[in-house]
């Protein structure tokens, strides 16, 4: 089915989870290298005097900043062999010579398999002094055996972020403006806090106590917040167009950013007979299987974004669910609908 037949039952989707109080808003879309459709539902808030959420809305993109960031940089380290998927962290990272992450790999971080402690923990673990919180993290026992398992942790994703940071002599930030923002023209896709004059434009996350408001602009996850905003775990604000750019450059990968080989050893099942599957960071769309070949990576705010190199086609969801709640059920049909829609399954 041609891309622009969808758009009627995507809108559809989208305004019933508007409806069903499952998010205050969302803004979508669908596309291949050369064509996109894209729309909006909703409010930022589900005040009736809420402005109503547009394309270019920006989002909390909560988990998908290990994507957007910390897969793009690694690649980019990969390319430039300074960095191999066997590479380890003893040689990497000073700081855990001597210590259990020591012989850690670079593709046990990015497949999820390296043991790591499941939850992040940083304040109640460390504290709340950056320097004292990395070296925590980079001398913490492992509470499984490597390539034994996959299961999902933040902290993969922070240590990749401080191996990226020590290879490239630059803040992750810093990094990510200039190999991967700059030339994809992401000029919306950032670090938080997001600019004031972007204030009408962002969506709200969830209800903080301390602020005494629903979170605007600034990061949802206490992690990243602890650690300054800036890190591989979350803190990056994006909208639907910025993230077209970022899925169509994988589909049609030039070097520049992303190379061919990169995004196809990426999306490929690197765990064997493990379960859950994984690639790359990236892992198999809920409910696919190996022959239609949709990859996926989602954000706890209410984040998706999809993807099909065989297909030729990506789709990206961003919603504000977590302004209403932090339960899954009901975001997870709706998140399952959309990518069965806009990849024909």
């Amino acid at each position: 089915m041609q891309i622009s037949n969808h758009t009627d039952q995507l809108t559809a989707l989208v305004e019933a989870g508007v409806h069903e109080h499952i998010f205050p808003g969302a803004a979508w879309a669908v596309g291949s290298v050369d064509h996109g459709v894209a729309g909006a539902a909703g409010r930022l808030t589900p005040e009736a005097s809420s402005a109503a959420m547009q394309v270019d809305t920006l989002f909390d993109i909560a988990s998908l900043t290990k994507i957007i960031s910390v897969w793009s940089l690694t690649g980019q380290l990969v390319k430039q062999e300074r960095l191999r998927l066997d590479s380890r962290l003893a040689d990497l990272l000073p700081g855990t010579v001597g210590y259990a992450l020591a012989p850690i790999t670079i593709f046990q971080l990015l497949t999820h398999t390296a043991g790591l402690p499941l939850r992040a923990r940083l304040r109640a673990s460390y504290g709340e002094v950056y320097d004292d919180i990395v070296r925590g993290v980079l001398r913490e026992p492992l509470e499984g055996i490597p390539s034994r398992a996959v299961e999902y942790t933040d902290r993969a994703a922070l240590i990749l972020g401080l191996v990226i940071e020590r290879l490239l002599g630059m803040p992750l930030d810093v990094a990510l403006a200039e190999y991967v923002l700059q030339p994809l023209g992401m000029a919306a896709t950032g670090y938080g806090p997001v600019a004031p004059q972007y204030g009408q434009l962002v969506a709200p996350t969830e209800y903080c106590e301390q602020a005494g408001t629903h979170l605007a602009g600034v990061v949802h996850d206490f992690s990243a917040r602890l650690l300054g905003g800036v890190c591989g775990i979350s803190g990056l604000f994006s909208n639907v167009p910025d993230l077209q750019r970022f899925l169509r450059a994988m589909l049609a990968p030039d070097g520049k950013v992303f190379d061919a080989g990169w995004v196809r050893d990426s999306l490929t099942v690197r765990t064997g007979e493990l379960q859950p599957s994984r690639g790359l960071f990236w892992h198999p769309a809920a409910g696919t299987g190996p022959q239609d070949d949709v990859w996926c990576h989602l954000g706890f705010t209410g984040t998706a974004m999809w993807i099909s190199p065989r297909r030729g086609r990506y789709s990206v969801l961003l919603t504000n669910k977590l302004y209403y709640t932090r339960e899954f059920d009901r975001i997870n049909d709706i998140r399952r609908d959309f990518m069965r829609c806009a990849f024909d399954l």
